[in-house]
């Protein structure tokens, strides 16, 4: 990577161009540091000041991995070229949970996101988010920014031997740096550690519970059990204790598991065993419940972000944007 690195600075026309401007959200690391929820808040915010977002993303776990475009957006009922699989097999799960996050936006998936971008602003988006840009060095960009926790980078080891797709002082070719669960300076001490001149902290809560399949018996404060295959499922299961629900039991799946009938039966009988009411689950593990549909009560509990200062990660994006 450091190679294509060097060799792309020595050669920036060799970078594909989008007309658009292109905000690229990443890490450096394996998983879990928080980059969705930054995503999802840019997109949104964006989407607040009149903007049409598209979000560029390569779908990860997609059984349809092959050369094409597949497009998300409510405006469109979906545009592939295989209409024989299921969407969610073409996208991939964290695709369509964003999606569902952010309707306004376009979520278009594909390993080429220059042809996804082009794509998106033939649909008519004036702003792209690339999403795990930070190793996407083909595709040129107006801002880089990179999200971590505190140590992740400058206490990380490189892939195989740790975590790290790249040394650590590549962070320093970001523009902004996000810390997830730190405070504003905690962020600004990791950044100059990294060599990075801007930063922000943010903070991770979890909303209010949104039925995906309810039964209209309510959930009060009858126990509840905590399913999720996450990178970090432990994570889920104590932010929900944190935030006053009584987790009577729990079970934890790997990262993108796509839940199957066996699975669904599992997880009933652990509900009815454990003496729960309902099933908590998390946004990116609420659209691999759709098929087959789940005989129990289920609700997704959307995962949001605040950032610390405020305003700066957008200030930096708006200023891009001329």
């Amino acid at each position: 990577m450091r190679a294509r690195r060097r060799r792309m600075e020595r050669r920036p026309q060799h970078q594909r161009r989008l007309s658009k401007p292109v905000i690229s959200v990443g890490n450096l690391s394996m998983g879990g540091t928080g980059k969705t929820p930054v995503v999802a808040a840019i997109a949104e915010r964006l989407i607040s000041a009149g903007y049409h977002p598209s979000i560029l993303t390569r779908g990860y776990g997609r059984e349809d991995a092959l050369d094409g475009v597949v497009v998300i957006n409510p405006q469109i009922s979906r545009m592939s070229r295989n209409d024989q699989l299921p969407l969610l097999a073409q996208t991939g799960d964290e695709p369509m949970m964003l999606s569902r996050q952010v309707p306004g936006a376009t979520v278009c998936v594909s390993p080429d996101r220059y042809l996804g971008g082009v794509l998106a602003e033939k649909l008519g988006c004036n702003v792209h988010i690339l999403d795990d840009g930070f190793q996407h060095i083909e595709l040129a960009r107006q801002l880089d920014i990179l999200v971590t926790t505190v140590g992740e980078i400058p206490n990380g080891r490189v892939i195989p031997m740790g975590r790290l797709r790249e040394p650590m002082d590549a962070a320093a070719r970001a523009h902004f740096l996000v810390v997830t669960d730190a405070t504003a300076g905690a962020a600004s001490a990791e950044a100059w550690t990294l060599g990075i001149s801007q930063s922000c902290g943010s903070r991770r809560t979890l909303g209010a519970p949104v039925a995906v399949r309810d039964q209209g018996t309510g959930i009060g404060d009858q126990g509840v059990l905590a399913v999720a295959g996450i990178a970090h499922p432990e994570r889920f299961v104590q932010s929900l204790r944190d935030g006053g629900w009584n987790v009577v039991d729990s079970m934890t799946f790997p990262d993108h598991h796509r839940y199957s009938a066996k699975d669904l039966e599992a997880i009933a009988a652990k509900m009815h065993s454990a003496g729960a009411s309902a099933v908590f689950t998390t946004d990116k593990d609420a659209v691999r419940f759709d098929s087959p549909a789940p005989s129990f009560p289920l609700y997704r509990v959307p995962l949001e972000v605040k950032f610390d200062p405020p305003h700066a990660l957008f200030e930096s994006v708006k200023a891009v944007l001329g």
